[in-house]
């Protein structure tokens, strides 16, 4: 089940990396408010996306989906060997791109959309409240997040270590709304080779495809 703009496109690029079979069934954003629609709350009760249903199974939230799809179908593959110093920094990295990089992007996102939101006669206190919030705690902790993926990627090509696996397909999302809204992606040597490494693989080209439009490749 997947959402246009979304960080659901994530799963549809790993179902293309380990060459399964499925079927997409696609929701719009709603264009007024760009909320899921209403028809996904009869897949799941929080109405969000993404959802998998693989017979009776059904899954929600990404990082659990990925989990889910590297145990049934993995067969080892996009994923380090276990007890290794990079199967560490998998967990790690496959965790913090949902549990610590998406909330500020989130809040960057919200408080820059609330002075266009505001009533007419709001907009002026609105956007004196967002800008304060902006500056004095988002953007400061965006900053220090960007900054430590531009140092980790010193450390090795991806991630996780010098191969490619699905802590990387987790941290496209942060990293891409990152260079939409956080940083300048041509002062971050390291990102911009990290995305321009991504949007090449062939995997990612043919999730495109499949899933529609997507703002952020």
């Amino acid at each position: 089940h997947h959402l246009n703009d979304s960080r659901s496109q994530r799963v549809l690029w790993l179902l293309e990396e380990l060459g399964l079979d499925y079927e997409v069934i696609r929701y719009e954003r709603n264009p007024g408010n760009r909320l899921a629609p209403p028809e996904l709350l009869k897949v799941h009760p929080l109405g969000k996306s993404p959802v998998i249903e693989d017979g009776s199974i059904t899954v929600a939230e990404t990082g659990a989906v990925v989990e889910y799809l590297l145990d049934t179908y993995g067969q080892g593959r996009l994923s380090p060997a276990a007890g290794t110093e990079d199967a560490r920094r998998f967990t790690y990295w496959l965790h913090y791109a949902e549990g610590s990089a998406m909330p500020p992007l989130l809040l960057k996102l919200v408080f820059s959309m609330l002075p266009r939101r505001a009533p007419g006669l709001m907009k002026p206190l609105v956007k004196g409240v967002a800008n304060k919030a902006l500056t004095s705690f988002v953007d400061p902790q965006l900053r220090t997040h960007v900054a430590y993926w531009e140092a980790e990627l010193a450390r090795s090509e991806w991630f996780a270590g010098d191969q490619f696996t699905a802590a990387d397909i987790m941290m496209s999302f942060p990293v891409e709304a990152g260079a939409d809204r956080a940083f300048d992606a041509s002062t971050k040597p390291r990102l911009k080779a990290f995305l321009d490494r991504i949007h090449a693989r062939p995997a990612y080209r043919r999730a495109l495809k499949r899933g529609g439009e997507y703002s952020y490749a």
